[in-house]
Parts: C-alpha cells; structure tokens; sequence
C-alpha cells in the first residue's frame, strides 16, 4: 500500500492504531471458518469513533481500497476474512455501552461491545437481551447484527433482527447514516435500519446499535432428557411444538457429540445415551410449573428414558455449559471441523436428523449433530483433515447433499451463521436468478465500487 495512504491513517488514528507488521496481520487474516485461503491485508486499522471511520472510508473510496470491517472474528462463513489485499477495520474500539433507557426498554451500545457485557448489564435493572450466539462470551454486537446471529433462545424470543431498533453506520463513500429510533412505531419511509441487518459488512459499517430489551423472566426450569433412540428425541421436539408449547430454549445433541463435551469437560454426562435434549421454559411461575410438566410428559410418552431436573442455578449452568461447549469439544477431535447450520422447517426435524446420519454413512464420515432443534436449526459438524484431500473431497459432497437436502425440505443454506466464503456457491440453489440479481443491484446502489466486503457471496 501507498505509504502516502499509511501515512494519512496514522495522522487520523495514530500510529499505534495502524499496524502493518505482518505478524500483526496475519492475526487478522482469519476467522473462526476452517479451510478457508488466508489473503493479508496491507494494514489493519483501529479507530475507536464514526467520525474516523468515515474518514478511513473517504480515503479507501478516493483509491478504491478494499475495505474489510471485523468485530471479535467469531464468524463461522468466512464473512470476516479478507479476500484480497486491503485494509482490515476493526471494531473493537467501539466498545462503550453508550445508554441502557429503562424507561423506553432501549440499549444503545457501540459495536465492539462483546454480547455477554450487554446482557450482564441489563440483568443488573431486571432487564432482558435474548439473542445468545454459541459465541456470545466472546462475539460482538456490530458482528452480531451483521450476521444476523441467533442462538440458543430463539425458539421462543427470535433472533438479533427482533431486537435491533436502530444502526448508525458508515456507507461506501464516508458518508454517516442513522436510521431506526426509539419509537415502538416507526414507518417513516423504507425500514433502512433492517437492511443492515444480516448484510455480512457489504452495504455499509455498522459503528452503534440500538436494541430493545425486554422484562427478565420471572422463573425458569431447565431439564436434561436422555434418549437411547435419537429419533425419539426429535419426534418429542416436533410434539412439544405441536402441544403449542415454546420452551425458552430447546436443544439436541447426538452421541458423538455428547462424548466429545464428557471428554472435554467431565461434568458427568451419560456417554451411552444416544442423544441428549436441554429444554427450558421460563415465564411467570405458575406457567414455569405447568409448562415443565406438559414438557416432561411429553418426553416420558416418547420414551425417553430419564429425565434430570436443574434443581438451582449451579445445575442449570452446568446443563447449559455441556451445550455451549460442543463446538469447542468437537474441534478438538481432528485437526479441522466443518461446522455447518443447514435450517429446515422443525416439522421436518427428525427426516433432517436422520438425512445428516445417512450422508455421514455414504462418504464414511465422522459428523457430529447438535443445534437449536426447536427452531430446525441444526449444526452438522463435520470431522476431518483439510489436508488429507481425499478425505475433503468426501467432506465438500457431504456438505452439498446436506445443503441439498435442507432447501429440499423447504429449509435454508443458513440459519444464522450467514453465506460469506463458504456457501457463496450454493446461493443459486436456493435463489432465483432475478433474486439473486435482486441482491446485487441492492449492493451496486450502496457501494457501486464494491470496497466494502468484497468477494463474499454478491
């Protein structure tokens, strides 16, 4: 890069916030996504403000440079990675919880702010942020409405685009937008806040987030269910939806994934059952009771074959710890995890479940299932050697028949983990050619020089 263009981010940043030794840069060359190339950027910049962001996208437009915006790198897609020479612009300065408004139930918080410090915050006034990313420990929230990410409670209280009100971002040629309000309604021209949402970084740099709160429950349960038949666990996740029941959360896991977290955390897991469902239902007291109930009744007419009840909070951390800890424990398993979030309609939950055990059969793979089965969410995690390339080449077919199978099924390429790098390809199998084109007209009108994420899945 033109050491002129260097020279003019040190006078906006300073010189410790441009960082241009290649250690430093590889740091930022990837993300959480196995396999994917590492590309470089030219520098990595660290602006703490809109107003130097804006001013580094002024410069980047002046020399059409692209421009790669990056939160806590927790993207599973490849959407944070560059694909090119460029700059790398990280949010991480933006970490300020700006306004927590009690009284119009609202969070305003910079993008940087990691999930985790925005619910903690908010608990503290008896206050409520659902959406909980696998990551949120560690993800960001300008990441979060980019990716549109959801988790673990969206089953019952939906994903990141139900609870953002507002974004301030930056669009390709410097220029600074504010849309969305406080307002519970707002109908004032095109809902541009929303567009920003789920845009994987291509239409514009989100810098804040306004997000709507909501009370915290007043009582919760959670229970552990073990089945030795893992059909029987998905058909009791089909009837609980069907009794018109939505538990705050409701998960699976199969057995080799059950293994994979024993092994990793030794808290005790049955390693002979064959898939395991954490469910909580949450609410107002007598609700909780009678819910957990109907809930646990329905377990024992599918056969489970038992049921552990969190009887504090200790319990219920450690049942929710097993679940947030299976990426974790599966990646240690082989060198590379292909972690894939093929989503279906939950009706058609268990022929998905039973289509993942087919094709890990038919190319002779390990893959371990788990995901948030109350929403058809599904996370087929794939086990492999990137550099065996036998082996990945068994691995790519399963990937496109598990893709294949989902859009059969009337489902989606993804959930919430986005399309970035690696599912860019299988974008026409779900889209229209005028839909597609569609999407690519929207992006030319936000960024006609095509600096903001280039090379993602427009």
């Amino acid at each position: 890069m033109d050491p002129i263009v260097i020279n003019a981010f040190v006078e906006i940043l300073g010189k410790e916030n441009v960082l241009t030794e290649e250690e430093d840069l590889f740091c930022y060359s990837y993300d959480a996504t196995p396999a994917v190339d590492k590309v470089l950027p030219d520098v990595v910049l660290l602006p703490n403000s809109t107003e130097q962001v804006s001013e580094i996208v002024k410069i980047a437009a002046r020399g059409k440079i692209p421009l790669y915006t990056r939160g806590a790198g927790t993207n599973l897609s490849g959407g944070a990675v560059p694909v090119k020479k460029g700059i790398l612009l990280s949010m991480l300065g933006f970490d300020k919880i700006i306004e927590i408004d009690k009284e119009n139930l609202t969070a305003t918080v910079g993008a940087g702010v990691v999930i985790q410090s925005l619910v903690d915050a908010v608990e503290q006034l008896g206050l409520f942020y659902p959406p909980d990313p696998g990551s949120l420990q560690t993800a960001t929230m300008g990441g979060s409405v980019a990716e549109c990410s959801g988790g673990l409670r969206g089953l019952k209280y939906g994903v990141t685009k139900d609870y953002v009100m507002g974004v301030k971002a930056v669009l390709a040629d410097g220029s600074i937008v504010n849309f969305g309000s406080k307002n519970v309604k707002n109908v004032s021209g095109y809902d541009m806040k929303s567009i920003f949402v789920g845009s994987e970084g291509m239409l514009g740099i989100i810098t804040e987030v306004l997000v709507k709160l909501i009370p915290k429950p007043e009582a919760r349960q959670s229970m552990m269910v073990l089945y030795s038949d893992l059909e029987k666990a998905a058909n009791t996740i089909r009837e609980v939806i069907f009794n018109k029941i939505i538990p705050a959360t409701m998960e699976i896991i199969d057995n080799i994934t059950i293994r994979a977290i024993e092994e990793y955390k030794k808290i005790g897991l049955p390693v002979d059952a064959e898939a395991i469902l954490l469910i909580e239902v949450d609410g107002a007291k007598e609700a909780v009771e009678k819910e957990a109930q109907k809930v646990k009744d329905i377990c024992m007419k599918n056969e489970a074959d038992s049921i552990v009840i969190a009887q504090d909070d200790s319990k219920r951390d450690e049942i929710w710890t097993a679940r947030r800890s299976a990426l974790s424990a599966l990646v240690r398993m082989r060198p590379s995890t292909i972690l894939e979030d093929a989503t279906v309609p939950r009706s058609k939950l268990p022929e998905m479940i039973r289509a993942v055990r087919e094709i890990a059969g038919k190319y002779n793979l390990q893959i371990g299932t788990f995901g948030h089965a109350g929403d058809g969410n599904l996370h087929p995690t794939i086990l492999t050697d990137e550099k065996d390339l036998e082996e990945m080449e068994r691995v790519n077919k399963a990937v496109s028949d598990i893709f294949d199978k989902a859009l059969a099924l009337g489902g989606t390429l993804s959930g919430e983990h986005g399309i970035g790098i690696t599912k860019a390809a299988f974008m026409p199998r779900q889209f229209s050619a005028a839909e597609l084109d569609l999407m690519k007209r929207l992006k030319q009108a936000f960024d006609p020089d095509d600096i903001l994420n280039p090379g993602k899945f427009i």
